[in-house]
């Protein structure tokens, strides 16, 4: 998988000329409202690929290498751009940047400085990453570097008020992917009014290929002893427990299916995984979140934060989804990685502050480190 596509050669742009890394970018196709947008492949000296749409900074492509030299795309996508304005698979957030606010909100409301804002929510009766039109749907200003470490920076400005949220919001987000083979995702941003703020990017992972079954049979270890318990909305309600000898527990190389069918209610709801972890060590310092392995390709992911929490959720979609190339995308069949603050932060003050004032920058960043067992 080196280029998008035969037939878009015609309308690509080379901009980097380097022997092997570079940076190319094409058309992808006009959103309903008249927009253009484009993909911009980066592409490392190793043959590592990463495709990125500045449709709400979506990753679309991710290609590494097994333990043959076999390059295979790891993350779930959609063919078209609309498959992803297409309010049917609005969902699943394949691959996007999410924000103003990642996760949930309970109820859609929070105060700051004595003021309570509402938001629109969901079906479950919360605010879920963002609102309706979040990040993930926005028209992201791109600008590419190339280099021995390509990379593609992202700005987004959010109106004071955008889905409820107050505060001009001025996003960005840099998409590296480095000579030694990792993607790097810095998240910054300032604001003209104290607001929240919590990004993180949306990929779903499948170490065998993004079309290849299931994820139950990869090994994961998250470098976290604890975990936020959801209520009955799915909200966390400041709650967090240890996670040792639950069905929860990833403290130690464990198949993802170990415990999926578990009758734990945490579990049960999903059914699978859908649980924000509280990472080991001091937040702000950037450490190992997690670890992922699949045995038959040899794959390995290894994941480093700067955030407090990591959400690890299994696609418990019932079902299959139709996805690129046609592939048939089936439940369990991929695992995300959110990085980000933990959800219903703004309701629940003993958990780390996601208030952002005038005159501070949110800064988070997120390392997805790849490489091959042997």
């Amino acid at each position: 998988m080196k280029a998008i596509a035969a037939s878009l050669a015609g309308m690509s742009l080379l901009l980097a000329a380097a022997a092997h890394a570079a940076v190319e970018k094409n058309a992808w196709g006009v959103t309903p409202e008249g927009h253009k947008v484009d993909i911009y492949t980066l592409t490392n000296a190793h043959g590592l690929e990463v495709r990125i749409s500045n449709y709400g900074g979506t990753i679309i492509g991710l290609a590494t290498p097994d333990r043959t030299g076999k390059m295979a795309d790891i993350v779930r996508a959609f063919d078209s751009l609309q498959g992803y304005t297409d309010p049917a698979n609005d969902r699943y957030y394949y691959g996007s940047i999410i924000g103003r606010f990642a996760n949930v909100i309970k109820g859609g409301r929070f105060t700051l400085g004595g003021k309570t804002y509402r938001l629109p929510i969901n079906s479950n009766g919360n605010n879920l990453h963002g609102g309706p039109v979040g990040f993930n749907k926005r028209i992201w200003t791109a600008v590419a570097k190339d280099g021995a470490s390509p990379s593609l920076t992202l700005t987004y400005t959010s109106p004071d008020g955008e889905n409820g949220f107050p505060g001009t919001l001025k996003a960005t987000v840099i998409y590296t992917l480095t000579a030694d083979d990792t993607l790097r995702m810095e998240y910054r941003a300032t604001t003209d009014k104290p607001t929240v703020v919590n990004l993180t990017n949306h990929s779903y992972f499948n170490l065998k290929g993004h079309s290849e079954g299931d994820v139950l049979g990869h090994r994961l270890q998250i470098l976290a002893d604890s975990a936020t318990i959801r209520d009955d909305t799915g909200a966390p309600d400041g709650r967090i427990v240890k996670v040792k000898g639950t069905g929860l527990d990833f403290t130690t190389p464990t198949l993802i299916g170990a415990h999926i069918g578990s009758k734990e209610p945490q579990i049960a709801a999903g059914p699978g995984f859908n649980q924000n972890y509280v990472i080991n060590g001091k937040p702000g310092t950037l450490r190992l979140a997690a670890r992922v392995e699949e045995p038959v390709t040899g794959r390995v992911l290894e994941m480093l934060t700067t955030q407090p929490g990591v959400q690890l959720f299994t696609a418990n979609f019932p079902g299959a989804i139709t996805g690129k190339g046609g592939a048939k995308y089936v439940m369990h069949g991929a695992f995300c990685l959110e990085t980000q603050h933990y959800p219903n932060s703004p309701n629940v003050p003993s958990f780390p502050s996601t208030e952002l004032k005038p005159g501070q920058q949110y800064r988070e960043v997120t390392v997805v480190r790849f490489s091959v067992r042997k």
